[in-house]
């Protein structure tokens, strides 16, 4: 056993150390390498990054650095220790604007433009939706950013646009919060994939978890796999533009990049979602006019073509049922143009 250990380090300079993150391990944990269980635990991170870290002293097993086949035990205490602070992950408020579409005394619902981050974190310490809230209730002494049991009911990613709710009072979150459990809560997208659907409608189902091979994007699993968790997308052909599809998304689950990990499921990628691949010329003749047509389109929408439309709920006070609806931004609506200007350059065939 002592193989797994490594001496105790200060670092060459003698450096202070500083904990970035701690777990005790449950009581039925079978024993796994160390790399494998970090690995399945923490996010945007790689195992081969883990590996490094426990190369230099910095993963801890009850205070001890150890190497990274080092086998997790039930009750381990597992620390990660940088030489460097944590970053200081205190909200505050910024004076950036925000598109209210309803505010009461207990919630808000905004229209989140694409490219705002929604929550600080990985590298968006600042600019993000919740320092926007912050300053726009700033006066409103009973509200703290920085206490979990307000603000965020529910996030949206960074380049997907739409509607949010934000809880101002901890019953309100609280309440919402149910809501979306029990999938009471009415959402709808609007998303341009890639594809020409022949059918008017659909259901995808399959597990979502993250993929091993990139822990930025999800992919799915089958339903009976147990793998990843259970997750149902509906969806609507609202227009069709030859190889490119206006849809409407419902969602019965919400799930990190649920429309956009199950679209690339069915081989109909968001259209210019990078991290989904949908950013390739995935349909159409490969003519030069074709190719640039399809580059014309990209540089009107630079991301991935996602919009939360849709946003109903039971007001967490009241118990009045509410609906909001957000129009589709321009840079979608101007795809959309295209798309229809161009329509002797992606006509419908079959796939």
């Amino acid at each position: 056993m002592a193989e797994e250990y490594i001496d105790e380090i200060e670092g060459e300079d003698g450096q202070q150390l500083y904990e970035h993150f701690r777990i005790e391990v449950d009581k039925g944990q079978v024993a796994l390498r160390i790399d494998k269980f970090l690995f399945d635990r923490l996010q945007h991170t790689s195992r081969n990054r883990i590996q490094k870290a426990a190369e230099v002293g910095f993963i801890h097993v009850n205070d001890r650095p150890v190497k990274s086949n080092y086998k997790v035990r039930p009750l381990d205490v597992i620390t990660l220790m940088l030489d460097r602070p944590r970053y200081d992950s205190t909200i505050e408020a910024e004076d950036i604007p925000l598109d209210i579409v309803y505010e009461d005394e207990v919630l808000m619902v905004v229209n989140k433009p694409a490219g705002l981050v929604v929550h600080p974190g990985c590298g968006n310490y600042h600019g993000t939706l919740v320092n926007a809230v912050a300053w726009h209730l700033k006066d409103n002494a009973s509200y703290d950013p920085n206490d979990p049991e307000v603000g965020l009911v529910h996030r949206i990613d960074k380049d997907t646009s739409g509607l949010l709710v934000i809880a101002k009072t901890p019953d309100a979150k609280s309440k919402l919060g149910v809501q979306f459990f029990n999938k009471e809560t009415r959402r709808t997208y609007n998303a341009l994939v890639w594809g020409h659907f022949t059918e008017g409608n659909g259901r995808i189902e399959g597990n979502i978890g993250r993929d091993p091979k990139d822990r930025l994007r999800m992919t799915v699993f089958p339903p009976e796999s147990e793998i990843g968790k259970p997750a149902v997308t509906h969806y609507r052909v609202l227009e069709r533009f030859g190889y490119v599809t206006l849809l409407e998304c419902i969602l019965e689950t919400g799930r990190t990049h649920q429309i956009r990990a199950h679209m690339k499921y069915i081989g109909h990628p968001v259209f210019n979602d990078a991290r989904y691949g949908g950013d390739a010329i995935l349909r159409g003749n490969r003519t030069s006019k074709y190719k640039q047509f399809i580059e014309n389109c990209f540089a009107l929408c630079p991301r991935q073509a996602l919009h939360a439309k849709t946003l109903g709920f039971r007001h967490p006070t009241t118990g009045e049922e509410m609906d909001f609806t957000s129009e589709l931004p321009e840079d979608m609506r101007a795809v959309i143009c295209k798309l229809k200007g161009g329509s002797s350059l992606s006509l419908p065939h079959r796939e």
